[in-house]
């Protein structure tokens, strides 16, 4: 992979994304579960943090649904509750519990119509980017990578406070950096919505009516249990689908739980690999979607601006608020 020269990429489509309202201390938050079930107990404990952090909480019906393999509901089920909580107008917001797997069952089935009447923040990660990338497409909304109820706010430490009150409380200027786990891989300046979420998963989109629509856009990729090799091929994937193609830059997460850190240098030079040619800035090691410890907040859909000139402060800025207050 060629190093940059340092001058800024950006795609030629610009995006408008709708903001959801803000989530300050006293919304009201839908708890659903979209994909796999989660244990019970890690769910309370959950709860009983949202409920300290000020918020209120609602369990959909079928969060506990025990549908058929590892659904946390039957397809009718899981669908019912997230369409039950975008119309609810008592409800501010959408946490999920868990991923797993089952979000993407969902995606034929959405109602648009219902959806973009009733916009509104979408919490998760992992199997949920096909929920986030929908949401993008359809309804052009901002949604958020960002901690769920069972996955991290059941964990001591497991969420990082200062990005979700940034993100949820409509703080207009803010950023991240070397002290969430960035770090420089190839320098540059870009810019633009943020975009992205589960490699495996926007992969898995391809070639499908779901497939991202990633031009223009600083993408944020991460993963877990994905071994060098796979992310050598992923990346060579969205190469050849195009999708790389008017991506200004790239942010990979903190690769903790994808690899041993005997393994990390391996790993990198996978990606650098994957990534031969993209001339863009390309960041590693955000502490976001899968980690051990305080999982960052990403609003998807906000402009940003990724400065990697200097690889002892690298920035990712974000350069709008994410709600509207």
């Amino acid at each position: 992979m060629s190093q940059s020269s340092g001058s800024q990429r950006s795609g030629s489509l610009k995006r408008e994304f709708l903001r959801p309202a803000a989530l300050k201390p006293g919304a009201r938050l839908a708890v659903i579960s979209p994909a796999s079930t989660p244990k019970r107990e890690l769910v309370e404990r959950g709860l009983a943090e949202l409920e300290a952090a000020g918020y209120r909480v609602r369990l959909g019906r079928h969060a506990f649904g025990g549908g058929p393999l590892y659904y946390a509901g039957t397809l009718a089920e899981r669908l019912e509750d997230l369409h039950a909580a975008f119309s609810d107008k008592c409800i501010d917001g959408i946490i999920c519990t868990r991923g797993g797997w089952g979000s993407a069952e969902l995606l034929p089935h959405l109602d648009a119509e219902l959806i973009r009447a009733n916009p509104k923040a979408f919490i998760g990660y992992s199997d949920h980017t096909s929920l986030h990338t929908w949401l993008q497409n359809e309804a052009n909304l901002i949604s958020f990578y960002a901690p769920m109820v069972a996955a991290d706010f059941a964990r001591d430490g497991g969420v990082d406070l200062a990005s979700w009150r940034n993100t949820f409380e409509g703080v207009s200027e803010w950023s991240l950096g070397s002290e969430d786990g960035l770090r420089v891989l190839q320098s540059g300046v870009a810019e633009g919505p943020l975009m992205g979420g589960c490699i495996s998963i926007l992969a898995a989109g391809l070639g499908t009516p779901y497939s991202p629509r990633l031009m223009g856009s600083v993408l944020f990729v991460e993963d877990i249990g994905t071994k060098p090799y796979q992310w050598d091929r992923m990346l060579l994937h969205l190469q050849y689908a195009g999708q790389l193609e008017g991506v200004s830059g790239i942010v990979f997460g903190d690769m903790e739980q994808c690899v041993s850190g005997e393994e990390m240098d391996l790993l990198e030079r996978a990606i650098r690999h994957g990534l031969r040619g993209f001339k863009g800035a390309v960041a590693i090691g955000l502490r976001c979607g899968h980690v051990y410890g305080a999982n960052r907040t990403l609003p998807l859909g906000v402009q940003v601006r990724l400065d990697l000139m200097d690889a002892g402060n690298p920035r990712l800025n974000f350069l709008g608020a994410a709600v509207s207050v």
